[in-house]
């Protein structure tokens, strides 16, 4: 599918990219890094995106974008079956997503559109549901599918065989648990050995034969040794232990995950003959670890990033040797469509600090936290030209994702814009460590200097700030040691 537009329209978003380029790169942030622009978490028609990935691509960067992170599902599929043969009496219902179209295939695409636009950096991903479980009865119509909308975003997976193992429910033939489930069938493994013996005799003795050995077939099946995960949707609950198996496993393979839109307030509604039930889940953020990040504006309301909220419980945490790693904000699109729900490609930008603009560098800034998350209306989005905690006493210089140590009271600039002039005011928060110290409201451009009167030896603090009015900013940490 090619994305159809008239010349008007392109002409209009030709104009709009041009000065998207010169506002985003007209000077380079602490004389080095440079920002650019990105949009994470789309679809394609490869799961159910409404265009291909090359039209995709077209259309941002006709917008202006030249960093898409592409998040197609990596599996869609829900299975309900009836006891005792719930794996083998059972309705499966399964969408379009990468590994039902060949993960090989997907990946390819990818290679391709990169040697036809080498000037755009296109970067695979995907979108995972770990783990869901049912309560209820298809009889009694009530039954429900828990969880099924708690969602993590992959990204830096390359190789096919990384989605195709992917430890989710319903993603294929896996031998990595068999040994777990021998017990399980090591009974009926008995018992169907022992059926031979009687098949060998007449009578009754030969009919109790088939049946055993029919039983014991049935049985073995079921069990379905051969599962992609150790979990399945019919033992309740398991907490975040499915979750984080998924996050061990990409970063064991040198992946990175979001916690993807953790307070949706879609997730509870009917879907045909069943029920999907998927509250908001903000608590996965303290329970869950060594994950690199979470959405931190989205299509919804978000709280968790309010100070002294969960990510700053996180930060504070990771601050106190309680976390290997801190967590990184991003802003997620969950784009289909042009125009769907109101929203439009370009509406919740990622801003990254790099030095060149390759793919390496792109996932280099998405590890360490070198991001900003942007929530704005396009082409109307607010930039953050720097946020930075430095002293003029140690010469030292941090921005979003960085560690430094000083011997003095912390420095802090801020420096915002938008692309024209604006009436509405805007109102900027200085947040340390979960705590705001200060509060500006004013018209952009703002510039802010700040003399934090803080110091406490051996202690590590962070700054982070946010902004909203024009759009919402959200930045990224920077951690403070004092000496």
């Amino acid at each position: 599918m090619a994305v159809q537009i008239s010349l008007n329209r392109a002409t209009f978003f030709a104009i709009t990219a041009a000065i998207l380029l010169c506002f985003w790169v007209a000077e380079p942030l602490c004389g080095e890094y440079q920002q650019a622009v990105g949009l994470i978490d789309l679809r394609t028609s490869f799961s159910d995106g409404a265009y291909n990935l090359e039209s995709l691509v077209q259309l941002a960067k006709m917008k202006g974008f030249s960093v898409l992170i592409i998040n197609d599902h990596d599996r869609m599929a829900m299975e309900y079956g009836l006891p005792p043969f719930r794996n083998i009496i059972k309705k499966r219902v399964e969408l379009n997503s990468i590994n039902k179209r060949g993960a090989g295939e997907y990946l390819k695409a990818f290679r391709q559109l990169e040697k036809k636009y080498p000037d755009m950096i296109i970067i695979p991903g995907s979108e995972t549901t770990p783990f869901y479980y049912w309560t209820g009865s298809f009889f009694k119509k009530n039954l429900t599918a828990h969880n099924h909308e708690r969602r993590i975003l992959t990204v830096g997976l390359e190789r096919a065989e990384d989605y195709q193992s992917l430890p989710i429910i319903h993603n294929g033939f896996s031998t990595k648990y068999t040994i777990k489930s021998l017990p399980s069938v090591l009974l009926f493994i008995v018992l169907l050995l022992s059926s031979v013996f009687l098949l060998k005799k007449t009578g009754i003795y030969r009919i109790v034969g088939i049946i055993i050995a029919i039983y014991s077939v049935l049985f073995i099946i079921n069990t379905n040794p051969f599962r992609s995960s150790p979990f399945d949707q019919y033992h309740g609950d398991q907490r975040i232990a499915p979750y984080q198996l998924l996050i061990d496993y990409v970063n064991s393979r040198g992946g990175m995950t979001f916690w993807n839109y953790p307070e949706t307030r879609s997730g509870v509604r009917s879907m045909g003959p069943i029920f999907v039930h998927t509250a908001p889940y903000p608590e996965v953020l303290e329970i869950s670890k060594d994950y690199t990040g979470f959405a931190a504006l989205y299509g919804d309301a978000i709280t968790v990033t309010e100070p002294g909220n969960i990510w700053d419980k996180v930060l504070l945490e990771y601050c106190r040797g309680k976390r290997e790693r801190p967590a990184w904000g991003i802003a997620t699109a969950d784009f289909h469509k042009e125009g769907e729900a109101g929203e439009d490609l370009g509406n919740f930008p990622t801003v990254f600090f790099v030095y060149n603009r390759t793919k390496s560098d792109i996932l280099e800034a998405m590890k360490k936290g070198k991001m900003y998350a942007c929530r704005g209306k396009y082409p109307h989005i607010p930039k953050l030209a720097e946020f930075s905690v430095f002293s003029t006493r140690d010469k030292i210089t941090g921005i979003s994702g960085d560690e430094i140590v000083l011997r003095g009271y912390p420095q802090i600039r801020i420096s915002l814009s938008a692309m024209e002039p604006i009436k509405n005011r805007v109102a900027v928060r200085v947040i340390r460590s979960g705590v705001v110290i200060r509060t500006f409201v004013g018209k952009l451009p703002l510039e802010l200097d700040i003399e934090d009167e803080y110091f406490k030896q051996g202690e590590k603090i962070y700054y982070r700030m946010d902004m909203c009015g024009y759009g919402t900013i959200v930045s990224n940490p920077i951690f403070v040691s004092f000496k």
